[in-house]
Protein backbone atom coordinates (compact mmCIF):
# COMPACT_ATOMS: atom_id res chain seq x y z
CA UNK A 1 0.00 0.00 0.00
CA UNK A 2 1.25 3.48 -0.79
CA UNK A 3 2.34 5.61 2.16
CA UNK A 4 1.21 8.79 0.43
CA UNK A 5 -1.88 10.56 1.70
CA UNK A 6 -5.02 10.07 -0.34
CA UNK A 7 -5.56 12.85 -2.89
CA UNK A 8 -9.00 13.38 -1.35
CA UNK A 9 -7.60 13.86 2.15
CA UNK A 10 -8.23 17.26 3.67
CA UNK A 11 -4.89 19.13 3.84
CA UNK A 12 -6.20 21.18 6.77
CA UNK A 13 -6.18 18.08 9.00
CA UNK A 14 -2.59 18.30 10.14
CA UNK A 15 -0.67 15.23 11.34
CA UNK A 16 0.38 15.13 14.96
CA UNK A 17 3.89 14.31 16.05
CA UNK A 18 2.63 11.78 18.59
CA UNK A 19 -0.54 9.92 19.46
CA UNK A 20 0.35 10.05 23.15
CA UNK A 21 -2.25 11.16 25.66
CA UNK A 22 -1.65 12.05 29.27
CA UNK A 23 -2.92 9.52 31.84
CA UNK A 24 -6.59 10.21 32.43
CA UNK A 25 -7.84 11.70 35.70
CA UNK A 26 -10.63 9.42 36.96
CA UNK A 27 -14.11 10.63 37.88
CA UNK A 28 -14.23 12.16 41.38
CA UNK A 29 -14.24 9.31 43.89
CA UNK A 30 -15.16 11.56 46.82
CA UNK A 31 -18.23 12.77 44.95
CA UNK A 32 -19.07 9.16 44.10
CA UNK A 33 -19.01 8.38 47.82
CA UNK A 34 -21.32 11.33 48.47
CA UNK A 35 -23.69 10.04 45.79
CA UNK A 36 -23.73 6.57 47.33
CA UNK A 37 -24.45 8.07 50.75
CA UNK A 38 -27.29 10.15 49.32
CA UNK A 39 -28.76 7.05 47.67
CA UNK A 40 -28.98 5.40 51.08
CA UNK A 41 -30.90 8.43 52.40
CA UNK A 42 -33.54 8.48 49.65
CA UNK A 43 -37.05 7.29 50.40
CA UNK A 44 -36.62 3.68 49.30
CA UNK A 45 -34.96 0.54 50.55
CA UNK A 46 -31.20 0.67 50.03
CA UNK A 47 -30.20 -0.76 46.65
CA UNK A 48 -33.81 -1.18 45.54
CA UNK A 49 -33.26 0.65 42.24
CA UNK A 50 -30.37 -1.60 41.30
CA UNK A 51 -28.10 -0.30 38.55
CA UNK A 52 -29.97 2.98 38.34
CA UNK A 53 -28.21 3.83 41.59
CA UNK A 54 -24.81 2.92 40.18
CA UNK A 55 -25.44 4.91 37.00
CA UNK A 56 -26.38 7.97 39.06
CA UNK A 57 -23.23 7.62 41.14
CA UNK A 58 -21.10 7.41 37.99
CA UNK A 59 -22.77 10.47 36.48
CA UNK A 60 -22.32 12.40 39.70
CA UNK A 61 -18.62 11.48 39.87
CA UNK A 62 -18.13 12.49 36.23
CA UNK A 63 -19.80 15.86 36.84
CA UNK A 64 -17.91 16.34 40.11
CA UNK A 65 -21.05 17.35 41.99
CA UNK A 66 -23.69 15.67 44.14
CA UNK A 67 -26.54 15.63 43.47
CA UNK A 68 -25.87 15.54 39.73
CA UNK A 69 -27.73 17.59 37.16
CA UNK A 70 -29.47 16.39 34.04
CA UNK A 71 -27.34 16.19 30.92
CA UNK A 72 -28.48 19.18 28.89
CA UNK A 73 -26.34 18.91 25.75
CA UNK A 74 -25.91 15.22 24.85
CA UNK A 75 -24.32 14.94 21.43
CA UNK A 76 -24.01 12.04 18.99
CA UNK A 77 -21.12 12.10 16.51
CA UNK A 78 -21.37 9.51 13.73
CA UNK A 79 -18.01 8.66 12.15
CA UNK A 80 -18.38 7.56 8.54
CA UNK A 81 -15.82 5.68 6.50
CA UNK A 82 -15.53 2.96 3.88
CA UNK A 83 -13.40 -0.16 4.10
CA UNK A 84 -11.59 -1.96 1.32
CA UNK A 85 -12.47 -5.31 2.86
CA UNK A 86 -16.13 -4.69 1.95
CA UNK A 87 -15.28 -5.52 -1.67
CA UNK A 88 -14.68 -9.12 -0.52
CA UNK A 89 -18.36 -9.83 0.13
CA UNK A 90 -18.25 -9.55 3.93
CA UNK A 91 -21.38 -7.38 4.12
CA UNK A 92 -24.98 -7.74 3.02
CA UNK A 93 -24.89 -4.21 1.52
CA UNK A 94 -22.75 -2.63 -1.22
CA UNK A 95 -20.09 -0.04 -0.24
CA UNK A 96 -21.90 2.86 -1.92
CA UNK A 97 -24.48 2.73 0.89
CA UNK A 98 -22.07 4.56 3.21
CA UNK A 99 -22.21 7.82 1.25
CA UNK A 100 -25.95 7.44 0.78
CA UNK A 101 -26.42 7.05 4.53
CA UNK A 102 -24.34 10.15 5.24
CA UNK A 103 -26.91 12.09 3.22
CA UNK A 104 -29.66 10.33 5.16
CA UNK A 105 -28.13 11.44 8.48
CA UNK A 106 -27.97 15.00 7.21
CA UNK A 107 -31.63 14.79 6.22
CA UNK A 108 -32.63 13.47 9.64
CA UNK A 109 -33.97 10.20 8.25
CA UNK A 110 -31.77 7.60 9.98
CA UNK A 111 -32.70 5.59 13.06
CA UNK A 112 -30.21 7.47 15.22
CA UNK A 113 -31.79 10.79 14.20
CA UNK A 114 -35.21 9.61 15.33
CA UNK A 115 -33.97 8.04 18.57
CA UNK A 116 -31.83 11.07 19.39
CA UNK A 117 -34.78 13.40 18.98
CA UNK A 118 -36.78 11.33 21.45
CA UNK A 119 -33.85 11.21 23.89
CA UNK A 120 -33.11 14.94 23.68
CA UNK A 121 -29.77 14.56 21.89
CA UNK A 122 -28.47 16.10 18.67
CA UNK A 123 -26.62 14.32 15.87
CA UNK A 124 -23.55 15.27 13.85
CA UNK A 125 -22.04 13.14 11.09
CA UNK A 126 -18.41 13.45 9.98
CA UNK A 127 -16.90 11.99 6.81
CA UNK A 128 -13.53 10.58 7.80
CA UNK A 129 -12.99 8.10 4.96
CA UNK A 130 -16.07 7.78 2.76
CA UNK A 131 -15.21 6.51 -0.70
CA UNK A 132 -16.99 9.35 -2.45
CA UNK A 133 -17.87 13.01 -2.25
CA UNK A 134 -20.02 14.19 0.64
CA UNK A 135 -21.43 17.52 1.67
CA UNK A 136 -18.62 19.99 2.52
CA UNK A 137 -20.24 20.57 5.91
CA UNK A 138 -19.28 17.05 7.01
CA UNK A 139 -15.98 16.49 5.19
CA UNK A 140 -13.66 19.09 6.71
CA UNK A 141 -11.95 16.35 8.77
CA UNK A 142 -11.70 13.84 5.91
CA UNK A 143 -8.44 11.89 5.97
CA UNK A 144 -8.75 9.74 2.83
CA UNK A 145 -11.14 7.72 0.70
CA UNK A 146 -11.88 4.22 2.02
CA UNK A 147 -9.09 2.04 3.41
CA UNK A 148 -6.88 -0.76 2.24
CA UNK A 149 -8.21 -4.30 2.30
CA UNK A 150 -6.79 -5.32 5.66
CA UNK A 151 -6.55 -9.02 4.85
CA UNK A 152 -3.70 -8.24 2.46
CA UNK A 153 -2.56 -4.63 2.97
CA UNK A 154 -2.46 -1.88 5.57
CA UNK A 155 -5.62 0.09 6.14
CA UNK A 156 -3.71 3.37 5.70
CA UNK A 157 -0.30 4.95 6.03
CA UNK A 158 1.30 5.94 9.32
CA UNK A 159 0.77 9.62 8.49
CA UNK A 160 -2.91 9.02 7.78
CA UNK A 161 -3.27 7.12 11.04
CA UNK A 162 -1.90 10.07 12.99
CA UNK A 163 -4.11 12.45 11.01
CA UNK A 164 -7.16 10.35 11.87
CA UNK A 165 -6.35 10.30 15.58
CA UNK A 166 -5.79 14.06 15.44
CA UNK A 167 -9.12 14.51 13.66
CA UNK A 168 -10.91 12.57 16.40
CA UNK A 169 -9.24 14.66 19.09
CA UNK A 170 -10.21 17.86 17.28
CA UNK A 171 -13.82 16.73 16.89
CA UNK A 172 -14.05 15.96 20.61
CA UNK A 173 -12.64 19.40 21.41
CA UNK A 174 -15.12 21.05 19.05
CA UNK A 175 -18.07 19.33 20.70
CA UNK A 176 -16.94 19.90 24.28
CA UNK A 177 -16.00 23.52 23.61
CA UNK A 178 -19.43 23.90 22.00
CA UNK A 179 -21.12 22.86 25.24
CA UNK A 180 -21.62 19.10 24.93
CA UNK A 181 -21.78 17.55 28.41
CA UNK A 182 -22.24 13.94 27.27
CA UNK A 183 -20.90 12.34 24.10
CA UNK A 184 -21.92 9.33 22.06
CA UNK A 185 -19.83 8.01 19.18
CA UNK A 186 -21.66 6.32 16.33
CA UNK A 187 -20.38 4.54 13.24
CA UNK A 188 -21.40 4.24 9.60
CA UNK A 189 -19.41 2.22 7.13
CA UNK A 190 -20.23 -0.86 5.11
CA UNK A 191 -17.86 -3.63 6.19
CA UNK A 192 -16.72 -1.86 9.36
CA UNK A 193 -17.56 -4.74 11.70
CA UNK A 194 -14.72 -6.68 10.04
CA UNK A 195 -11.86 -4.36 11.12
CA UNK A 196 -13.62 -3.84 14.47
CA UNK A 197 -13.65 -7.58 15.02
CA UNK A 198 -10.00 -7.86 14.01
CA UNK A 199 -9.02 -5.19 16.55
CA UNK A 200 -10.95 -6.90 19.33
CA UNK A 201 -9.62 -10.34 18.46
CA UNK A 202 -6.05 -9.04 18.33
CA UNK A 203 -6.31 -7.21 21.65
CA UNK A 204 -8.01 -10.12 23.42
CA UNK A 205 -6.06 -12.94 21.71
CA UNK A 206 -9.26 -14.50 20.39
CA UNK A 207 -9.70 -16.83 17.44
CA UNK A 208 -11.77 -15.82 14.38
CA UNK A 209 -14.54 -18.39 14.86
CA UNK A 210 -15.14 -17.05 18.39
CA UNK A 211 -15.58 -13.44 17.34
CA UNK A 212 -17.14 -13.34 13.88
CA UNK A 213 -20.76 -12.18 13.73
CA UNK A 214 -23.34 -11.56 11.03
CA UNK A 215 -22.81 -7.79 10.81
CA UNK A 216 -25.53 -6.34 8.57
CA UNK A 217 -27.13 -9.77 8.23
CA UNK A 218 -24.88 -11.86 5.99
CA UNK A 219 -25.81 -15.41 5.04
CA UNK A 220 -23.69 -18.50 5.75
CA UNK A 221 -21.54 -18.03 2.65
CA UNK A 222 -20.90 -14.42 3.64
CA UNK A 223 -20.02 -15.51 7.17
CA UNK A 224 -17.44 -17.95 5.78
CA UNK A 225 -15.92 -15.18 3.62
CA UNK A 226 -15.88 -12.82 6.58
CA UNK A 227 -14.23 -15.41 8.83
CA UNK A 228 -11.51 -16.03 6.24
CA UNK A 229 -10.91 -12.29 5.85
CA UNK A 230 -10.64 -11.83 9.62
CA UNK A 231 -8.30 -14.81 9.88
CA UNK A 232 -5.97 -13.33 7.29
CA UNK A 233 -6.21 -9.84 8.77
CA UNK A 234 -5.42 -11.18 12.23
CA UNK A 235 -2.18 -12.68 10.95
CA UNK A 236 -1.17 -9.19 9.92
CA UNK A 237 -2.47 -7.55 13.09
CA UNK A 238 -1.01 -9.71 15.85
CA UNK A 239 2.62 -8.59 15.49
CA UNK A 240 1.45 -5.03 16.30
CA UNK A 241 -0.70 -5.50 19.40
CA UNK A 242 1.82 -3.67 21.59
CA UNK A 243 2.08 -0.70 19.21
CA UNK A 244 -1.29 1.02 19.13
CA UNK A 245 -0.62 3.29 16.17
CA UNK A 246 0.81 0.40 14.14
CA UNK A 247 -2.22 -1.72 14.99
CA UNK A 248 -4.58 1.01 13.79
CA UNK A 249 -2.51 1.54 10.65
CA UNK A 250 -2.49 -2.14 9.81
CA UNK A 251 -5.94 -3.31 10.79
CA UNK A 252 -8.52 -0.56 11.25
CA UNK A 253 -9.50 2.37 9.05
CA UNK A 254 -9.40 6.14 9.37
CA UNK A 255 -12.90 6.21 10.88
CA UNK A 256 -11.98 3.77 13.65
CA UNK A 257 -8.72 5.61 14.36
CA UNK A 258 -10.62 8.89 14.56
CA UNK A 259 -13.15 7.31 16.94
CA UNK A 260 -10.28 6.14 19.15
CA UNK A 261 -8.86 9.66 19.25
CA UNK A 262 -12.32 11.07 19.95
CA UNK A 263 -12.97 8.72 22.88
CA UNK A 264 -9.51 9.20 24.37
CA UNK A 265 -9.80 12.98 24.16
CA UNK A 266 -13.28 12.97 25.71
CA UNK A 267 -11.88 11.13 28.71
CA UNK A 268 -8.87 13.43 28.86
CA UNK A 269 -11.29 16.34 29.03
CA UNK A 270 -13.40 14.70 31.74
CA UNK A 271 -16.47 14.28 29.55
CA UNK A 272 -18.62 11.16 30.01
CA UNK A 273 -19.43 8.90 27.08
CA UNK A 274 -22.06 6.25 26.40
CA UNK A 275 -20.50 3.59 24.18
CA UNK A 276 -22.47 2.01 21.35
CA UNK A 277 -21.94 -1.32 19.62
CA UNK A 278 -19.05 -3.47 18.42
CA UNK A 279 -17.40 -0.87 16.16
CA UNK A 280 -17.36 1.90 18.74
CA UNK A 281 -16.33 -0.53 21.47
CA UNK A 282 -13.42 -1.74 19.35
CA UNK A 283 -12.29 1.88 19.02
CA UNK A 284 -12.78 2.25 22.78
CA UNK A 285 -10.41 -0.64 23.47
CA UNK A 286 -7.78 1.15 21.41
CA UNK A 287 -8.59 4.50 23.07
CA UNK A 288 -7.99 2.95 26.48
CA UNK A 289 -4.56 1.94 25.23
CA UNK A 290 -3.90 5.48 24.00
CA UNK A 291 -5.13 7.15 27.20
CA UNK A 292 -4.74 4.92 30.22
CA UNK A 293 -7.79 5.05 32.46
CA UNK A 294 -10.14 6.40 29.78
CA UNK A 295 -12.61 3.57 30.34
CA UNK A 296 -13.68 5.02 33.70
CA UNK A 297 -15.41 7.83 31.76
CA UNK A 298 -17.52 5.40 29.75
CA UNK A 299 -20.62 3.29 30.26
CA UNK A 300 -21.78 0.67 27.79
CA UNK A 301 -25.12 1.63 26.29
CA UNK A 302 -26.06 -1.82 25.04
CA UNK A 303 -24.83 -5.26 24.06
CA UNK A 304 -25.10 -5.98 20.37
CA UNK A 305 -25.57 -9.41 18.83
CA UNK A 306 -21.94 -9.45 17.61
CA UNK A 307 -19.88 -12.01 19.58
CA UNK A 308 -16.85 -9.70 19.54
CA UNK A 309 -18.84 -7.04 21.37
CA UNK A 310 -19.38 -9.26 24.40
CA UNK A 311 -15.71 -10.21 24.39
CA UNK A 312 -14.68 -6.54 24.34
CA UNK A 313 -17.14 -5.51 27.05
CA UNK A 314 -15.96 -8.35 29.27
CA UNK A 315 -12.32 -7.40 28.78
CA UNK A 316 -13.03 -3.78 29.74
CA UNK A 317 -15.30 -4.74 32.63
CA UNK A 318 -18.31 -2.88 31.23
CA UNK A 319 -21.87 -4.06 31.81
CA UNK A 320 -24.41 -2.84 29.21
CA UNK A 321 -27.40 -0.77 30.26
CA UNK A 322 -29.79 -2.47 27.83
CA UNK A 323 -29.80 -5.69 25.84
CA UNK A 324 -32.26 -5.38 22.97
CA UNK A 325 -30.52 -7.56 20.33
CA UNK A 326 -29.62 -4.43 18.35
CA UNK A 327 -26.91 -4.48 15.68
CA UNK A 328 -27.46 -1.32 13.66
CA UNK A 329 -24.63 0.88 14.88
CA UNK A 330 -24.93 4.63 14.22
CA UNK A 331 -24.97 5.21 18.00
CA UNK A 332 -28.51 3.83 18.12
CA UNK A 333 -27.98 1.50 21.09
CA UNK A 334 -26.26 4.19 23.14
CA UNK A 335 -29.03 6.71 22.41
CA UNK A 336 -31.61 4.10 23.43
CA UNK A 337 -29.86 3.88 26.81
CA UNK A 338 -29.64 7.66 27.28
CA UNK A 339 -33.12 8.16 28.81
CA UNK A 340 -32.32 5.47 31.39
CA UNK A 341 -29.17 7.37 32.40
CA UNK A 342 -31.16 10.60 32.58
CA UNK A 343 -33.72 8.85 34.77
CA UNK A 344 -31.00 7.62 37.10
CA UNK A 345 -29.68 11.18 37.45
CA UNK A 346 -33.17 12.52 38.12
CA UNK A 347 -33.72 9.97 40.90
CA UNK A 348 -30.57 11.05 42.74
CA UNK A 349 -31.19 14.76 42.26
CA UNK A 350 -34.97 15.04 42.70
CA UNK A 351 -36.12 12.19 44.92
CA UNK A 352 -36.85 13.16 48.53
CA UNK A 353 -34.69 12.01 51.40
CA UNK A 354 -36.20 10.40 54.49
CA UNK A 355 -35.79 13.58 56.50
CA UNK A 356 -37.24 15.80 53.77
CA UNK A 357 -40.32 13.59 53.38
CA UNK A 358 -40.75 12.91 57.08
CA UNK A 359 -40.56 9.17 56.45
CA UNK A 360 -39.38 6.97 59.29
CA UNK A 361 -36.07 5.18 58.82
CA UNK A 362 -36.65 2.65 61.58
CA UNK A 363 -35.52 -0.73 60.39
CA UNK A 364 -33.78 0.70 57.33
CA UNK A 365 -30.28 -0.24 56.33
CA UNK A 366 -27.51 1.22 58.53
CA UNK A 367 -25.61 4.23 57.27
CA UNK A 368 -22.42 2.23 56.90
CA UNK A 369 -23.99 -0.35 54.57
CA UNK A 370 -21.66 -1.15 51.62
CA UNK A 371 -22.17 1.11 48.64
CA UNK A 372 -24.51 0.12 45.86
CA UNK A 373 -23.48 -2.16 43.04
CA UNK A 374 -20.93 -0.85 40.57
CA UNK A 375 -21.50 -0.35 36.88
CA UNK A 376 -18.90 -2.94 36.04
CA UNK A 377 -18.18 -6.53 36.84
CA UNK A 378 -14.48 -5.91 37.38
CA UNK A 379 -12.34 -3.18 38.85
CA UNK A 380 -11.72 -0.85 35.94
CA UNK A 381 -9.03 1.06 37.83
CA UNK A 382 -6.45 -1.65 37.28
Amino acid sequence: MSTEASPDANPDVAPVSSADFEPVTPPDRDVRAQADARQRDLTKPAGSLGRLEALAGWASACQGVCPPHAFTRPRVVVFAGDHGIARNGVSAYPPEVTAQMVANFLGGGAAVNVLAEVAGATVRVVDIAVDGDTDPSVSNHKVRRSSGSIDREDAMSNEETLKAIAAGRAIADEEIDGGADLLIAGDMGIGNTTPATVLIAALTDSEPVAVVGRGTGIDDAGWIRKTAAIRDALRRARPHVRDTVALLRTSSGADLAAMAGFLAQAASRRTPVILDGVVVTAAAMVADELAFGAREWWVAGHRSTEPAHTIALTRMGLDPIVEFDMRLGEGSGAVTALPILQGAVAILSKMATFSEAGVSTQGSAPADEPESIDLTKTDTAE
